[in-house]
This record gives C-alpha cells, sequence and structure tokens, in this order.
C-alpha cells in the first residue's frame, strides 16, 4: 500500500466528514447490478464522489460513484454505490479506496457484494453465494510498496478473510426468510474480457465455486485493517461454457433488477441483526 493512497484516503475521509458528522456502524461495497439497494436507505445523505477531491471516477456501467449514508435497522450504514477496478486502469492501491475510507471513518464491519459467473454446476442463475474463501488470481496485490504501520501490518494474516461468525449469521437468516443460500469459493481475475471455457474448466478444477472481476482486493485491505467481512455474490450468469448463452454485462445487470428484493430484503435483516 503506498503511503501517497493512505494519505489521500485521510483527506477524502476528511472531506466527507465536512458533509457528514455521523459516525457509521458498517460499510457496504455494491457490485454491478446491485446499487438499488443503497436507495432503500432511510434518511439517506448522498455525495457523488465527483464532489470530492482526487476520487477516481468509476467508468463502468451500473457503478454510479456515489457514496450514501443512509440507516437500516437501527444502524447508519456507509454504502459505496459501485467500486473500482483494475480493468480500469486504476492501480491496486486505488481500488481499495472505499476500504480505507470506511476504517478512517471508525467502521469495523464490511459486506462486500458483487456479480459473478457460477462455475459450480450446482448453482443457477439468480443464486446468492456466501464467499467462505477466495483464490487472488489477479496476481496483483494493493498491499505492494509501503506499509503504513500504524494501520496494519506488513504480513497479515490471510487465514480467515470472510467471518465466520458473519457467514453463520447471514446463514441463519437466509434460512429463516426461506432466501435460497449457496455458499463458496469466489475466484477474482482482472478482466475486462470474459473467460474462455477452456478457463472455466481450469478454474473448476481449482476449487471456484464462482468467478468475477474484484472484491478480492478489498478483502485483502480490509484484512490489513482489522475489518470483519461478510462477502456476498449475486450469480448473474452461468461461467462461458456452462450454457449456450453469450456472455453480457447487460445481462448482469438485469439479473441484479430481478433479484434486487431478494437480495435488499436479505441485507437489510442482516444489517439489523449485527
Amino acid at each position: 500500500m503506498s503511503t501517497d493512497v493512505a494519505t489521500l484516503t485521510q483527506a477524502l475521509a476528511g472531506q466527507i466528514r465536512a458533509r457528514y458528522q455521523g459516525v457509521p456502524d458498517l460499510a457496504i461495497i455494491l457490485g454491478s447490478g446491485l446499487g438499488d439497494f443503497a436507495t432503500t436507505l432511510t434518511d439517506p445523505v448522498i455525495i457523488p464522489v465527483s464532489e470530492l477531491s482526487g476520487y477516481p471516477a468509476s467508468t463502468v456501467d451500473g457503478h454510479a460513484g456515489q457514496i450514501i449514508f443512509g440507516k437500516s435497522g437501527g444502524k447508519t450504514v456507509l454504502a459505496f454505490k459501485g467500486r473500482l477496478h483494475v480493468y480500469e486502469g486504476y492501480e491496486p492501491a486505488l481500488t481499495v479506496i472505499p476500504v480505507w475510507i470506511a476504517r478512517h471513518l471508525g467502521v469495523k464491519t464490511l459486506i462486500v457484494t458483487n456479480a459473478a459467473g457460477g462455475i459450480n454446476p450446482g448453482f443457477s442463475v439468480g443464486d446468492l453465494m456466501l464467499i467462505t474463501d477466495h483464490i487472488g488470481f489477479q496476481f496483483r496485490n494493493p498491499l505492494i510498496g509501503p506499509n503504513p504501520d500504524q494501520m496494519g501490518p506488513r504480513f497479515p494474516d490471510m487465514s480467515e478473510p470472510y467471518d465466520r461468525g458473519l457467514i453463520a449469521r447471514a446463514e441463519e437468516i437466509a434460512i429463516r426468510e426461506g432466501i435460497l443460500c449457496r455458499k463458496g469459493v469466489y475466484l477474482a481475475l482482472t478482466g475486462p474480457s470474459y473467460e474462455t471455457p477452456a478457463e472455466i474448466r481450469m478454474l473448476r478444477v481449482l476449487g471456484a465455486d464462482a468467478v468475477g472481476m474484484s472484491t478480492v482486493m478489498e478483502v485483502i485491505q480490509a484484512a490489513h485493517l482489522g475489518l470483519r467481512v461478510l462477502g456476498i455474490s449475486l450469480i448473474s450468469n452461468m461461467a462461458s461454457g456452462m450454457s449456450d448463452s453469450k456472455l453480457s454485462h447487460s445481462e448482469v445487470n438485469e439479473v441484479g433488477q430481478a433479484r434486487k428484493a431478494v437480495f435488499t430484503r436479505w441485507i437489510h435483516s442482516i444489517i439489523s441483526e449485527l
């Protein structure tokens, strides 16, 4: 992690505090097709990232580029409506800016969400998957560079990047509310091209249940900063070669829209019981 990015995020947090003085109970990063959750928060304070000096712009459809404070289940939520990706040309250290900001604002629990391609043949389009572990195949790490020791260790432990207690609680809530909930390993590639059928066969052998282009770097940074993490994937399509369908980003957004009611209900219930 570059100390320049640490300094940048501290300055960004200062700009945000000037517009919202509360301390969030938790933060959530909303992936492709899942941004509408933020619109269901009550008493929202919306900060476009374009109004924050130094905050990189999101260039992907479905990533609005907004920071939203709002209420859910009696808790204050910091929602990042949209994220940054290395395929947009950003260095790994910049893609984890939301995690740093959350930490600077006092957050200790982070929910990361994404849209992913299903690799597990038992999955179906529209399934929701709790991430139990991940495989980083982006072969880049946001912590490379000088380490600000006051924020985290040089060599952070990754034996439990996704908090087992949070996973168990989220699964209990899903069962109680009749929401089909899968569990599995998420694998991240750089993108932006989708995978070939041969690559998907390889990833399945390696133990991946779902594949995407985000999340892993954010979770590495969260582990470095000492945040508890809950990860959720929406299976927005079956990966290449798993069906006859051609893959497209519009399909990702469409599935997000189709499943937003269930996703939103589950997340609100999880937040209220954290």
